[in-house]
């Protein structure tokens, strides 16, 4: 009896043992966002454990980190965000000394330089890289409701199908560089996506079609690139940056623009107070439809990011009549 527990325990220890070395051996990414997140999972391997920050129902612009995924942080092989303009609670932090050389910026621009990797790293991507707004204007993207949460691009870039696909190889780019990478998987993985992302694209093209007529109006300005991408009509954005309260003035000039728009549609989002809006809108003829930039509900899984944009689409065909759906 007592050697069969003794050798019970061995057992169990054992496993206990190569459990703790499988966590220690898999590669660990952290991202900010779980749309990001969504990203770094149909490129990765299997054995990349990921740890998202901000949480569902959160909000990236006023962010509240805690003491765990601090501690996710120091054990990151890689960690990637949007970049200072979009998640500024973790600014400084990612920019000091300790997790300035895992840290990747998706977002690129004046201020922020394309993911560069050390030259000892090779080179194993054969995609060729571009500039995301270089792609973005090329592609007819547009940018008039510019963003106000700072000066420059709109952050929000994840919403947009193109440069989700330069975010996606970014990623590769990185994820092939780490310890142990399988970068014949990496790159079998990249190019799926990149096949599911052209179908998606052209399925959500003929979707849209009914609605781009619609007077789409937005909460804060996060809207701009996914209805820039698929040419929707924009019309209004209750409030310029959604930390602040926006003023008479431009609470009429959008109650005016509401009233004179044609099937007006308001795209709420979870993340922020919904009576707000409703007391701007009282009396108004409006349809209103939800969408959440965080992909809050949405599976993580290598389909995530397709499944995504999909639910993007919908929100904005649920501003429809009944009759024309």
């Amino acid at each position: 009896m007592t050697t069969s527990r003794f050798t019970g325990l061995i057992a169990l220890g054992a496993a206990t043992l190569l459990a703790s070395t499988s966590t220690l051996a898999s590669t660990q990414v952290v991202t900010s966002l779980k749309p990001i997140e969504l990203l770094v999972k149909a490129i990765a391997t299997d054995d990349v454990e990921i740890t998202t920050l901000v949480q569902p129902g959160a909000s990236p612009h006023n962010y509240s980190m805690k003491p765990s995924q601090r501690r996710a942080l120091e054990a990151a092989d890689a960690i990637f965000w949007v970049g200072p303009e979009m998640e500024t609670f973790l600014t400084r932090l990612l920019g000091g000394s300790e997790f300035r050389d895992r840290t990747y910026s998706l977002m690129h621009g004046e201020n922020v330089p394309e993911v560069q990797l050390d030259n000892n790293h090779g080179d194993h991507d054969e995609h060729e890289h571009h500039n995301h707004h270089d792609d973005h204007e090329e592609s007819g993207g547009h940018d008039d409701h510019h963003h106000d949460h700072g000066s420059g691009e709109d952050p929000h870039i994840w919403l947009d199908p193109a440069l989700a696909v330069e975010m996606a190889r970014d990623i590769h780019r990185v994820l092939a560089t780490l310890k142990s990478a399988d970068t014949h998987v990496l790159d079998a993985n990249l190019a799926r996506f990149e096949r599911a992302m052209a179908e998606t694209e052209t399925a959500i093209n003929q979707r849209l079609d009914t609605a781009r007529d619609i007077d789409l109006f937005t909460y804060h300005d996060a809207f701009t690139r996914f209805v820039g991408h698929y040419n929707m009509n924009l019309e209004g954005i209750l409030t310029l940056n959604p930390e602040l309260s926006p003023g008479a003035g431009h609470i009429a000039e959008v109650q005016e623009k509401l009233r004179n728009a044609n099937q007006p549609c308001l795209l709420t989002e979870p993340q922020f107070n919904r009576q707000w809006w409703r007391s701007i809108t009282e009396g108004l003829d409006i349809t209103f439809s939800t969408w959440d930039p965080l992909a809050t509900d949405i599976e993580t899984d290598q389909d995530g990011y397709i499944t995504f944009q999909q639910s993007l689409a919908d929100a904005v065909l649920k501003c429809l009549p009944e009759d024309a759906k």
